[in-house]
């Protein structure tokens, strides 16, 4: 019997720890299959000590644009504040630390996984270099290093007086040898070093003859105006002429019209018909270059600019003809989520004839605590759809004219700011500001805006595509319509846009809701104007 007890001792034993291995081989074979969510993570705001304007944040493209002045140390950028998802972290580098913004920047975060953004920095450095007697502008290629100036045949190329010269920051940048006010022999490429911040740079001056002393470089036809350039030779009598395609006689373009940088010389011919070709011509003294046609552009009309058209879809007003053709839209689909339309028509005209107006009010909506603040607004697009109480817009429609300027009439009524985001409480207790504001843009499709801060993406004149800006700003009561004047300020007179956006809202910050609970803003009668006075 013991012999037997002993047996079944030694297999319960066996027993124990055969099961025991199973228990660790299946624990160790059970997977966790439910996944941790894939989140956007992403900065929601950030600013850089000194910039020089508002940062670009692209979520989509995950990428951070810091605008920094020209003598801004970029090897030592640092971050004044972010925000970034609510749980996330930034896992490298320390932003705490100065940044070197020489080179772009990965950012890494971490939010139940890695995402990685890139904070780039845009520094835009004034440079030029003028030589006595040049014809036109230098040719100054950045990523080269290289300057190109053009003299005429007659010029000396071994003794050229530089006149001008500034290849760095203002005040901080060293260059040996010295240029300005220097006479030098040019006649070879010609090497200088530049130095700031660190930097140090060789740049090469290439000095060329021309037996051409006047030329037409570019001339550009927009609807009631043609942009013409020309370069020639700095203290001559240069400028332009016009006519009629098929004219004898040429028309001197008024002195008033052209601005001259040294050689280089531009003009806005104005007070010209639409869809018509015309001929342009440069001069410098008694030579002039060939003729070269231009034909303007026809005037485009955006719909709905009265603000007339309106009709109401259960609660929710909108700003085009039942049936018509739709152009702008507002924001109250979001806002009827919690309440009742906020940007509605209103029979008070600027002109006080019949017709409508657009009234744009900022409320609170929802019940007791429980809402947001929605800005009263308007825009050239179309609201897409409402994420949780969040907006997602559609900003800008097709649209390819030139204008010069968008007028309007308006009229405001203020509020005290009691309502904001964490980044911007400290506007709480000061009067709501309107803006009304228009851009041109090269874009493949409208622009999309999205006022959730876990995914937010708005809009910035500093937008790639953007070809053209304007934008007035009130921040105190207007009692009376108002006639407004907004110019538009072109980054370039040959870029031709592919969308127009014009924005109304009662609350410049309401895209991050914040504003005034009662601010009021009517807006009629606006109007796209094609020539310069």
């Amino acid at each position: 019997m013991y012999i037997i007890r002993l047996i079944m001792t030694e297999m319960k034993k066996y027993y124990y720890i055969i099961t025991l291995l199973v228990l660790v081989m299946m624990t160790s074979c059970i997977k966790n299959d439910i996944p941790y969510p894939h989140l956007d993570v992403r900065f929601t705001a950030i600013s850089a000590s000194g910039e020089s304007g508002a940062a670009a944040i692209d979520s989509d493209k995950k990428t951070v644009t810091l605008y920094m002045p020209e003598t801004a140390d970029l090897s030592k950028v640092s971050i004044v504040s972010y925000t970034i998802n609510e749980g996330a972290k930034i896992v490298s580098p320390d932003l705490a630390q100065p940044l070197d913004l020489r080179n772009p920047v990965t950012v890494k975060m971490f939010l139940y996984y890695d995402y990685e953004w890139t904070i780039t920095a845009s520094q835009n450095i004034e440079r030029y270099f003028v030589i006595d007697g040049q014809i036109g502008e230098s040719v100054i290629d950045v990523p080269g290093r290289r300057i190109v100036v053009t003299v005429p045949e007659s010029a000396n190329l071994s003794a050229l007086k530089v006149l001008k010269a500034k290849l760095g920051p203002e005040q901080i940048t060293t260059v040996t040898p010295e240029l300005e006010g220097a006479t030098l022999d040019f006649s070879s490429p010609f090497d200088v070093r530049v130095a700031y911040h660190g930097v140090n740079e060789k740049w090469t001056i290439y000095v060329e003859q021309s037996a051409q002393s006047v030329s037409l470089t570019q001339v550009d036809g927009w609807t009631n105006v043609v942009w013409a350039y020309g370069a020639a030779q700095d203290g001559r009598k240069n400028g332009f002429q016009y006519r009629l395609a098929g004219d004898d006689n040429w028309i001197e373009v008024p002195s008033s019209w052209i601005t001259h940088n040294g050689g280089s010389f531009s003009a806005s011919i104005r007070h010209l018909k639409a869809n018509t070709e015309y001929e342009v011509r440069a001069y410098s003294d008694e030579e002039f270059t060939a003729a070269q046609s231009v034909t303007t552009e026809s005037v485009l009309t955006v719909p709905n600019l009265n603000f007339d058209d309106w009709y109401l879809d259960g609660k929710v007003w909108n700003p085009w003809a039942e049936g018509g053709e739709q152009c702008w839209d507002t924001g109250n689909k979001g806002a009827t989520t919690l309440g009742d339309s906020n940007s509605v028509p209103t029979t008070e005209t600027c002109d006080g004839k019949p017709g409508r107006a657009a009234l744009l009010q900022t409320k609170f909506v929802g019940i007791a605590a429980v809402g947001k603040l929605a800005a009263g607004n308007l825009f050239t697009g179309r609201y897409v759809k409402t994420d949780g109480t969040n907006g997602i817009l559609s900003f800008g429609r097709p649209f390819t004219g030139r204008p010069t300027r968008l007028r309007g009439f308006m009229k405001y009524t203020t509020s005290t700011i009691a309502y904001s985001n964490t980044d911007h409480a400290y506007l709480k207790g000061q009067p709501d500001t309107a803006v009304v504001y228009i851009a041109l843009a090269d874009w493949a499709q409208p622009y999309e805006i999205r006022t959730n801060p876990k995914n937010q993406q708005l809009f910035s004149p500093n937008l790639p595509g953007i070809i053209a800006y304007g934008e007035m700003k009130w921040g105190q009561n207007v009692d009376n319509f108002t006639e407004f004047d907004i110019p538009l300020k072109y980054n370039a007179t040959n870029k031709v846009p592919t969308h127009i956006l014009i924005v109304c809202s009662a609350s410049k910050y309401g895209d991050f809701f914040t504003g005034g609970a009662s601010s009021t803003l009517v807006v009629d009668n606006f109007a796209l104007e094609w020539d310069y006075e």
